[in-house]
């Protein structure tokens, strides 16, 4: 069974920082630190409670004032250069006591983001006063170093995973779309995958702004997206108008799937919907059979996802999609899919006994329903 991540917030690493910092602040009181982390309620911290933990067991043994403790901090995060996201300390450290000093707050996010990002850190920052700070990362969207340009994006994706939300940006994306146009083309993959990422959370509350803005960059680029492009094939923008709409895409979005190739109104038929068994025991599995015939008298494109319609814990069915295939049919082709859905319990879903149905969609429209019964678990 794999390690907690909280455990990477361990004994070796606050040795390590209490170490360098006192290797920058010999007046560091090493006792009182350890005496603050060691508060009875480590064990029970979750990764992030840990390292707001630490931030706040470490605040006391700085000087008072925030500059002087910022220049220590400064000094001492390159001494932990080998470690990775423990090092999410430092950014923290500045979103939670340097908001009123953003003269040299930002610097040291500048800094320290190549170190390791401080897409967290910045978020209290657009929050406090949002004009201000998006100015700051489109500057960062030009910054020789490819971190501080990644920065500029992920710090201000809406419903970074994680972070605290940016209920302004939810609301209102328009401040954020400058600077992914200036990172759209950026050399640095990682730069790239952030603006598909930040574009994927902005289709969520405005699908219709990233599927414009999408639509433009692919005419810009001179290429027409095909189902059958990933990261290894096509241009560096087919992945990211790709990646960006995987949020639409699942859900059988009409216009995504039409930017990417799939026709809006497929000429198919969807026939003999068969489930097995009719009542899944608990844990099972369902069989799912169809066939899909194409009507057109061209060659189209198909995106073929089910849709399962779960049975909740207020006795309503909630939709949840999953997918299947992706074809390209000849005129009057067909072909037969058989797929099993397991219910065996995960952390992430929990099932509960009732009727439930199964639909098919293709390229966003939805064919049949067919219900099944999932039974009770037994004692």
């Amino acid at each position: 069974m794999a390690e907690p991540l909280k455990n990477m917030y361990n004994q070796a690493y606050l040795d390590d920082l209490a170490a360098a910092v006192t290797a920058d602040f010999p007046l560091f009181d090493r006792a009182g630190f350890f005496g603050r982390i060691n508060d009875g309620r480590w064990e029970e911290r979750a990764l992030k409670e840990r390292m707001r933990h630490i931030v706040e067991s470490l605040h006391p043994g700085l000087p008072g004032e925030y500059s002087q403790a910022l220049t220590i901090l400064r000094k001492t995060a390159p001494r932990l250069g080998n470690y990775g996201f423990e090092n999410m300390i430092f950014p923290d450290y500045v979103s939670l006591y340097g908001l009123d000093e953003w003269a040299i707050s930002i610097p040291a996010l500048e800094q320290f983001t190549q170190l390791i990002s401080a897409e967290f850190a910045v978020r209290p920052f657009i929050v406090k006063d949002l004009s201000r700070m998006m100015a700051q990362m489109q500057r960062w969207a030009t910054h020789e170093n490819a971190s501080v340009r990644r920065l500029a994006s992920e710090g201000c994706r809406p419903r970074l995973p994680w972070g605290m939300g940016l209920p302004s940006l939810q609301a209102d994306p328009a401040p954020i779309l400058p600077i992914l146009e200036l990172l759209k083309d950026d050399p640095a993959e990682t730069v790239r995958r952030s603006v598909a990422n930040n574009l994927n959370d902005i289709a969520k509350d405005h699908p219709q702004t990233v599927i414009a803005v999408l639509a433009r960059w692919q005419a810009e680029d001179g290429q027409s997206l095909s189902p059958e492009l990933d990261s290894k094939t096509g241009s560096e923008m087919t992945w990211i108008i790709n990646h960006a709409l995987r949020t639409l895409v699942k859900k059988g979005d009409p216009d995504a799937l039409a930017l990417l190739g799939y026709p809006r109104d497929p000429a198919v038929l969807v026939r003999h919907l068969a489930l097995e068994p009719e009542q899944v025991p608990s844990g099972g599995e369902l069989k799912i059979t169809f066939e899909i015939q194409s009507l057109s008298q061209a060659e189209q494109k198909l995106m073929v996802d089910y849709i399962v319609y779960l049975m909740r814990a207020n006795g309503r069915q909630t939709p949840k999609v999953f997918k299947l295939t992706k074809r390209t049919l000849a005129p009057g082709e067909r072909f037969t899919i058989h797929k099993k859905h397991s219910f065996r319990p995960v952390t992430t879903r929990k099932y509960y006994p009732g009727e439930h149905a199964i639909e098919i969609q293709v390229n966003g429209k939805r064919f049949g329903r067919e219900a099944f019964v999932l039974a009770a678990e037994q004692d």
